[in-house]
């Protein structure tokens, strides 16, 4: 270990970074700001070359700190060898789910096989993606072992869940803490120092697995609260009831209660993927997780239910959901970012397809429907204006951006399908969904 803390110590250290994402961009900016060589590594091509030319490829993230990143010795790369001359790898790749909802390691298995001939002694391996309890001991230790090394001795295997939140200003990489695992002491002292010379606060635990389990827990927390709060969305939405005054009112109370608001699904790389995963690793056990399936099945629900309140309240102005104008309003998955994976307005979009409806939708930070996995729209973003939403049958607001303009939207649209309280509900034209 003396080795690799004499590199860290001394900032000879070459960190390399696989993924160039929403986690591994940030996380590469803040270890170059602190004097440490970064190589970033990503399997797009194009992707490596925006950043080698200091543009970001991140709404949130700027040029200018791409360029300083830059200036500081990054440098992004599509040749898996140059992993050889990293002595810390850091693997932020993607770790969706497949078409069964089931855990999909296929990006993890892809970076261990292109590096694998390149491990050498006094390394350090550290995953942060999201996955199930046992992934870093049964799937990256054989790689590690198969190379020849000893992990404890002569190499260094960590697990490291990433925290970022895309577009939050309240919190960053150094001030999120890290909590770290180590498959043994040795790799959890090398894994402590590596992190504590960028992260303000490294929370240790006793094992990867447990790292990788600590990780599930925050965001099936998320979810199974978020579950709770649409169901009762649904439940005050029958009595006639305002839900957002009522966790508003709910808040005030100083203790025991933290509030959740409801929305039109729930999206990101986090809350909609982490509890199958573990609900997967579960039934390896004999054990089935019904509350965190129920939440999972109630969220999975909500675009379905924003639509058919769309459905019903076309139906009291006469028209068809086929054949009618409709316009989605936000279709990132969260407020002010570019970040369209598992976004539920993605959802609500292809189900109003699948009724008739013409689809357009207005986003000013996604200007062109992006290529993804599983879904295809062919749209570009439509300006804001007042003839356009006074050519819509429904306007849906989805994801409530800042940039909105809500007072033209409240004014000029016929019918408004509001799933985030924004709009008051004294309006004639407003349903809330």
């Amino acid at each position: 270990m003396s080795i690799f803390i004499d590199l860290l110590s001394n900032k000879a250290l070459n960190v390399g970074i696989f993924g160039l994402g929403y986690v591994g961009i940030p996380l590469a900016q803040r270890i170059s700001g602190v004097g440490l060589k970064v190589t970033g590594f990503d399997i797009v091509s194009e992707r490596v070359a925006e950043l080698n030319a200091g543009a970001s490829p991140i709404k949130h993230i700027s040029n200018e700190s791409i360029a300083e990143m830059r200036a500081a010795g990054f440098e992004a790369t599509t040749d898996f060898s140059r992993a050889a001359e990293c002595d810390a790898l850091i693997i932020c790749v993607p770790t969706p789910l497949n078409e069964y909802r089931e855990p999909d390691l296929s990006f993890v298995v892809s970076t261990m096989e292109q590096i694998a001939a390149y491990l050498r002694p006094n390394q350090l391996l550290s995953l942060e993606s999201t996955t199930w309890p046992g992934t870093t001991e049964e799937i990256l230790l054989p790689f590690v072992e198969k190379a020849g090394l000893t992990v404890g001795t002569d190499f260094y295997l960590v697990y490291s869940p990433e925290r970022e939140d895309p577009g939050n200003p309240n919190f960053t990489t150094r001030t999120i803490p890290k909590v770290v695992g180590g498959h043994t002491a040795a790799c959890l002292e090398a894994g402590r120092a590596l992190y504590a010379a960028f992260i303000d606060r490294v929370v240790p635990v006793s094992s990867t697995k447990a790292a990788e389990m600590v990780k599930l827990l925050e965001n099936i927390h998320r979810s199974v609260n978020i579950g709770l709060v649409n169901e009762m969305k649904i439940v005050a939405d029958r009595m006639g009831l305002n839900i957002f005054e009522v966790i508003d009112a709910a808040a005030t109370k100083p203790f025991g209660f933290t509030p959740y608001y409801p929305g039109p699904g729930i999206g990101g790389h986090c809350i909609p993927i982490d509890p199958f995963y573990l609900t997967w690793k579960a039934r390896e056990f004999g054990l089935h997780t019904h509350f965190i399936e129920l939440a999972g099945e109630i969220n999975a629900g909500m675009p379905q239910y924003v639509v058919d309140k769309t459905i019903a309240a076309l139906n009291d102005r006469a028209k068809s959901l086929k054949g009618a104008n409709v316009l989605v309003l936000g279709i990132a998955y969260k407020r002010d970012v570019d970040d369209m994976r598992e976004s539920p307005s993605v959802m609500v979009m292809e189900i109003l397809r699948d009724w008739g409806a013409n689809v357009a939708y207005c986003d000013p930070n996604v200007p062109v429907f992006p290529k993804m996995r599983e879904h295809n729209f062919d749209l570009a973003s439509v300006e804001l204006t007042a003839e356009n939403l006074q050519a819509q049958d429904a306007v849906l607001l989805l994801t409530d951006h800042t940039t909105f303009d809500y007072e033209l939207i409240a004014r000029e649209s016929d019918l408004l399908v509001d799933t985030r309280g924004k709009f008051p509900l004294s309006l004639d034209n407003l349903v809330r969904a």
